[in-house]
């Protein structure tokens, strides 16, 4: 799944408020190119979407995001996503994750968390929030101590359009997570084809600086 999640720049991160708009998201994404999503567990309809995008769309790559608590990452596991992210580093989040054979991807912003996530085998990392932890001048001094070591970032927070290949431009960067490709507004007005068109958008800009 590593591998799999290493060849997506571009990785949207979604709020769903009803489960109901969980397949025509899906479906959209994928209409634009898209097949990996992050559906985050901010919400009481995420694990009614992730059960129903799993079900509807079993080829797509379904990550669960903002997972901070335990009972969300046994739901999580009970629901079979393709990988976990969230926006801190539990060890315990992580290593009940890698029990269950799943790909985790803690958040990090520190060079002591970046240390705590790969003392636990993590080398993809989300950096969170990526703007106002110092954006694309941390990343690129991150990159020194911690590039030769196999660490990778997928930065999330104050990424856009505008700036995302900033950061995709970096060899420490694998991939970016953006809300702005399907936003809650969005979501909720069934702008379908307007999410489709951005994902197109994105993954143009991205195919500007990364081989997809």
């Amino acid at each position: 799944m590593l591998n799999e999640l290493l060849k997506r720049p571009v990785i949207p991160v979604i709020v769903i408020d009803n489960a109901d708009d969980a397949e025509p998201l899906a479906e959209a994404l994928l209409k634009g190119g898209m097949d990996v999503i992050e559906v985050t567990c901010r919400t009481a309809a995420a694990p009614e979407a992730l059960a129903r995008i799993k079900k509807a769309f079993p080829e797509m790559l379904l990550g669960a995001g903002t997972v901070v608590t335990s009972a969300q990452a046994q739901m999580c596991i009970d629901t079979g996503v393709s990988f976990g992210l969230a926006p801190g580093l539990n060890p315990d989040t992580v290593e009940f994750f890698q029990e269950n054979n799943t790909l985790f991807i803690p958040g990090v912003m520190t060079p002591s968390e970046i240390e705590a996530g790969l003392a636990l085998g993590c080398k993809l990392l989300k950096f969170f929030p990526a703007g106002a932890a110092g954006g694309i001048n941390m990343l690129k001094n991150l990159g020194a101590p911690y590039g030769p070591l196999g660490v990778r970032f997928c930065p999330t927070g104050g990424v856009s359009l505008d700036n995302m290949n900033d950061y995709l431009s970096l060899p420490i960067v694998s991939a970016i997570g953006g809300s702005w490709l399907a936003t809650k507004q969005q979501i909720a007005d069934k702008q379908w084809s307007v999410i489709t068109q951005q994902v197109k958008d994105a993954l143009a800009k991205a195919a500007e600086v990364v081989a997809l």
